[in-house]
C-alpha cells in the first residue's frame, strides 16, 4: 500500500455515492469537465450514472480523508470502461491515481476483461491522465461503444490477460 505522505495506508472501498463528501467530489468532477470540454464532448457520469447496472465505483481514502474515486462500467462480459477517475486537488501528486488505477486494473483482469478502455479530453488540463494512462500501457484507439469521433476526446486501450501481463502487441479495435 502506498504511505507516502499520508497519515495512513490508502484504502480503496466500493462506495454508494450516498456520503456527502463524495457527493461533492463527484460534483467537482463535473463541474471541471463542463468548464473544460464543450457540453457535447463531457461523457462524465452523474450521481444516476454512477449507479446504474454495470457500473460499479469506489473511492479511496487515507484513513478519514477522501482522496479521489473511479468506477468501472461493463461493456460486454470481456471488455470493461474506466469511468469517473478523480483525485482531490490537494491529493495530486501523492500516488493515488496510480494506486487506483492499479486496482481497477486488477479488478478488470478478475472479472476476466481482455480489454479495458477509456474516454479521456484532448485538452492540456487532462494532460496529467493521459501520462498516467500511457505509463500504465494505454495505446490510443478509435471511439468504442457508442462514442463518435470527437476532437476534444482521446480514446485509449490496454489489453489485458489474466496473470497480469498484457498479451503481446496491444490491440486497438477497443471492442
Amino acid at each position: 500500500m502506498i504511505t507516502h505522505e499520508q497519515p495512513g495506508p490508502l484504502r480503496i472501498e466500493p462506495d454508494d455515492l450516498s456520503r456527502p463528501e463524495v457527493q461533492q467530489l463527484i460534483a467537482d468532477h463535473l463541474s471541471d469537465m463542463h468548464a473544460t470540454s464543450p457540453a457535447e464532448s463531457v461523457h462524465a457520469l452523474d450521481h444516476a450514472g454512477l449507479r446504474a447496472p454495470g457500473v460499479s465505483f469506489w473511492t479511496v481514502w487515507a484513513a478519514a480523508e477522501l482522496l479521489g474515486c473511479g468506477a468501472l462500467k461493463q461493456l460486454s462480459p470481456s471488455a470493461g470502461e474506466i469511468k469517473a477517475m478523480r483525485t482531490r486537488p490537494q491529493a495530486r501528486g501523492r500516488g493515488v491515481a496510480a494506486h487506483l488505477l492499479a486496482f481497477l486494473l486488477d479488478e478488470c483482469r478478475r472479472r476476466g476483461y481482455r480489454t479495458v478502455s477509456l474516454e479521456t479530453g484532448s485538452q492540456e488540463f487532462f494532460a496529467p491522465a493521459r501520462r498516467l494512462y500511457a505509463r500504465h500501457g494505454f495505446v490510443t484507439c478509435p471511439p468504442f461503444a457508442d462514442y463518435s469521433p470527437d476532437p476534444n476526446s482521446v480514446y485509449l486501450t490496454l489489453p489485458l490477460s489474466p496473470d497480469g501481463g498484457t498479451p503481446g502487441p496491444p490491440r486497438i479495435d477497443c471492442q
